[in-house]
Formats: C-alpha cells, structure tokens, sequence
C-alpha cells in the first residue's frame, strides 16, 4: 500500500514519478474558496481569480485517477451565489459554459464522465443545454466521474427530493414501507447524486472551515480538511499529500473497534 510506503520514507509524488498511487480514497469532494480573494492579492478584477480557478479544475480533474480517485465532485456555484453581483454571476455562467465546450472532447479523451447537479430551472437555456449535451456524449466513460454542483444547495437539493418522495407516494409510485422502513434509500434514490457514492473525503480550500450547505446528507461520515490555500494556487501535489494524510485516519462511521 502506498501508506506503508510513505512510512518508509519514499517518495511517493504520483505527479513526479510517473506512477499510480492508491490512497483509499474513492470519492473526493471539493468547496472550491478563494478565487475572488486570490484575484484581489494581485489587484485583479474577481472574474479573473474565477477564469484561473477554471483551469485548476483541469489539472486537478486530470490527476485523480492516477492517485486512485474514481469520483469527483466540485462545488462551483451554489443557491445562495445567486446574491452576488449580476456582473459577476454573468460572468461566471459565461466561464462554465466556454470551460464545457472547450473542455469537453479533452475530458472525455481522459475517461472523465461529467455529470452536473443543482436545480437547473433557474440557469440560461444555453448552460443547461451544454450540461444535458456534455453528460450524454461522456456517459460510458468510467476513468473519473466528475460532478459539478451549479445552483446547488443541499437544504434545497433535500426539499426536492422530499417533495419528489411525496408525490410519488400520491401517485402510487412508491408503498408506504417505502415510506418508513426503507425512508432513507427512498429519498436518497431521489437526490441529485443518486447513483454515486458518499464522498470520504471533503477539501475546502481557502482557510474558511465552513461546509456551506455541500452534500450535507451525502457527507455525513466524510472526513475534512481544510487548507489555507486560495483555490487557485491548490496544486497536484498538495492534494496528493491530504490524501496521504486521510490513510492515517481511524474511520469506524459510529462504531468502536475490539
């Protein structure tokens, strides 16, 4: 294993040495944070802090697999950003829309599957279109499943999905077993990520040590970290080694061990 490696005192830089890495991490999960501060250290205008943390989605995107990653999900835009400045939410539904179709062809080259999750009724009808387009062209790629929550918010995300459980209750769609016994399956057969495992392990970026209402029922027994490095400056290397740190850590998910 490459824990037991590292105990050894070798170098285990995935990015460096050219090899794959297994830390035991399936699912990743990131709050991407910092951007607009990064932008503004240099003087910069926000948007330009957002175009950066753009392409550091790629690099990192490309190489997760090579460190035993399968999943991952990023959160780029969520309910409540809609409150920031209509210059500035323009301008980032303007940079997901050229980062799919520029990203696209290359990403799926990779392996990577794209899917997006949030409530999509609220987003230009362009955006959307690319997101429905992007998700169906890389559906049988299985290198990485990269997730992007656009508009998402896990209280908001939660209600429709309750909502969901209960009219398909009304119609006959689901028992009332389903209802109870199975409750948790039922509504979780109902979120956006249905079909995707629980993250183990969540990265907020940026020093601020808040989960900003991100897959608050998908993460209930993922580990955090969380770094003071502005999402723009997170490198490769960096979350090689949080994902070598996250191999020290007891998990027992509520129980104790003998």
């Amino acid at each position: 294993m490459a824990l037991s490696k590292r105990k050894q005192g070798k170098d285990l830089s995935a990015s460096t040495q050219g090899g794959d890495i297994d830390y035991g991490v399936r699912h990743v999960a990131i709050i991407m944070d910092g951007n607009g501060r990064w932008a503004k250290n240099r003087g910069w205008p926000r948007l330009a802090g957002h175009r950066r943390g753009a392409e550091r989605i790629k690099e990192i995107t490309k190489i997760c697999p090579s460190l035993g990653v399968r999943y991952l999900t990023v959160y780029a835009f969520s309910t409540e950003n809609w409150k920031r400045s209509t210059e500035e939410v323009l301008g980032l539904m303007a940079i997901f829309s050229r980062y799919i179709e520029k990203e696209a062809d290359s990403l799926s080259a990779l392996g990577v599957r794209m899917r997006f999750i949030g409530a999509r009724g609220r987003l230009d009808g362009k955006l959307a279109r690319l997101m429905a387009s992007i998700e169906d062209r890389t559906k049988h790629n299985d290198r990485l499943t990269m997730t992007v929550a656009i508009n998402y918010g896990g209280r908001h995300e939660l209600g429709r999905a309750a909502a969901q459980m209960a009219r398909d209750f009304a119609a006959g769609l689901i028992s009332e077993e389903a209802l109870t016994a199975a409750a948790e399956a039922t509504l979780e057969a109902r979120l956006d990520t249905a079909g995707l495992p629980d993250p183990d392990l969540v990265i907020r970026t940026s020093g601020e040590t808040r989960t900003s209402n991100f897959l608050p029922w998908q993460a209930a027994y993922a580990e955090y970290e969380f770094t003071q490095t502005l999402w723009p400056d997170f490198t490769p290397a960096e979350l090689e080694g949080i994902l070598a740190r996250f191999g020290n850590r007891d998990r027992r998910f509520g129980g104790v061990k003998a």
